[in-house]
C-alpha cells in the first residue's frame, strides 16, 4: 500500500478533468486556429471587402432609414 490516504472522490474528479483537458487539446490541435491565423484571415477578408467595394459604380450601399412605428391606441 502507499503510505498516505487519498480522497477517492477528488482523485476521480481530477482524472475526469485531465481527460477532458486532453480531449479539448486534441480538438484544438485538430480543428483550431492560432491567433496569427485568425488575424491573417481577418486582414485578408477586410482587404477583399475593400477591393470589392472599391469596384462599385454607385458607391457604398446605403442602409435604408428605419421607419417609425405607427402609434396605436391602447385597447380599453
Amino acid at each position: 500500500m502507499s503510505g498516505a490516504p487519498i480522497n477517492l472522490r477528488a482523485a476521480r474528479k481530477a482524472r475526469a478533468r485531465a481527460e477532458k483537458r486532453a480531449a479539448g487539446d486534441a480538438n484544438a490541435a485538430k480543428f483550431g486556429q492560432t491567433r496569427a491565423e485568425k488575424a491573417a484571415h481577418a486582414a485578408r477578408t477586410e482587404a477583399e471587402s475593400r477591393a470589392w467595394e472599391g469596384h462599385r459604380r454607385e458607391g457604398p450601399i446605403q442602409q435604408a432609414a428605419p421607419t417609425k412605428p405607427v402609434p396605436t391606441k391602447p385597447v380599453p
